[in-house]
């Protein structure tokens, strides 16, 4: 494949034909903004945040939809891109709850960093504003959907896998949100709770329940453990607060395989300090199960017994 050569806030960049303005950008050590492009799973350009300025462009188009092209001239930051960008900011503030104190994603939110970043205290917009209930119906994941910023990046992440798909996008306009088939609670969907979802979320709408109230984020250390229990290998963090295991959260999954619920309670079982009793879904109701059963080890288990008894 043939090189390009473009030249990004003046600083010449060279990268294959096909590569796009974002990905350009970030081989030269250049900072641009994104809230819902999945590397994993690109060319979204839903937020907008990513958009740039390219000479002989009438409009600002976002870096991670764009491909580069020979002798193209591209300005990240120019007045008009940080404008945008203010504005952008701005309106997704306005229907986002104000919360950062006693948001569990506070200290590791996208939508806060870039706030600051940009210097918007509070949105300029106001009228009618989301209300939705806080969806609590199942033991693993949290869902608040007032603070959902619609990026879609669960979504996708959802339905790259065969054979789940259990949410996207319904209604629309203002009352557009990300929906479960028939709008159901996420605890009466079809979720295998993996919690890939949760893992890509940029703000506060998905939460790992067990995790809930344990610590901030400035005073957890993350540390990656693979999980052993198949053959590929997905990778997990301990979250570490004063020197002890507090949760296992999903980070990525192995090649050929999704994440699973399985996996990440065995690696409760085995690193956290106080693990959950874990629970699985009979005749559409969440109980209290054995970790044997849970992990689908009850005939390794009751075979165990057996040996020991002889």
């Amino acid at each position: 494949m043939p090189n390009v050569t473009l030249t990004i806030d003046g600083k010449k960049v060279t990268v294959p034909a096909g590569t796009t303005v974002l990905d350009a950008a970030r081989s030269a050590g250049i900072f641009i903004p994104t809230l819902c492009h999945d590397p994993a799973i690109p060319g979204w350009g839903g937020c907008r945040l990513c958009i740039v300025e390219i000479s002989g462009m009438r409009n600002l188009p976002a870096s991670c939809v764009t491909t580069v092209s020979e002798g193209m001239v591209v300005y990240t930051a120019s007045e008009a891109v940080i404008e945008a960008r203010r504005t952008i900011i701005d309106l997704l503030l306005a229907n986002h709850p104000q919360d950062c104190l006693t948001c569990e994603k506070n200290g590791n939110c996208r939508l806060q960093d870039y706030a600051f970043m940009y210097g918007v205290r509070q949105t300029s917009f106001h009228g009618e504003r989301k209300n939705h209930p806080l969806d609590d119906s199942n033991p693993y994941i949290l869902r608040d959907q007032n603070k959902c910023i619609l990026c879609g990046r669960c979504v996708r992440t959802c339905q790259a896998v065969d054979g789940r798909g259990v949410i996207d996008f319904g209604y629309r306009g203002f009352n557009t949100r990300v929906v479960t088939a028939m709008d159901l609670p996420l605890g009466e969907s079809d979720c295998v709770y993996c919690a890939r979802c949760v893992a890509v979320c940029p703000v506060g709408a998905l939460t790992y329940k067990p995790m809930v109230g344990k610590g901030r984020a400035w005073e957890i250390q993350k540390k990656p453990v693979t999980c052993t229990f198949c053959e590929n290998g997905c990778t997990f963090e301990l979250n570490i607060k004063d020197g002890k295991v507090i949760g296992i959260t999903a980070k990525e999954p192995g090649p050929g395989r999704p994440l699973c619920l399985k996996g990440r309670l065995g690696l409760e079982l085995l690193y956290v300090e106080e693990p959950v009793t874990p629970m699985l879904k009979k005749d559409g109701r969440f109980v209290p199960v054995s970790w044997a059963e849970a992990l689908g080890l009850e005939g390794v288990v009751a075979r165990m017994k057996e040996l020991e008894g002889k």
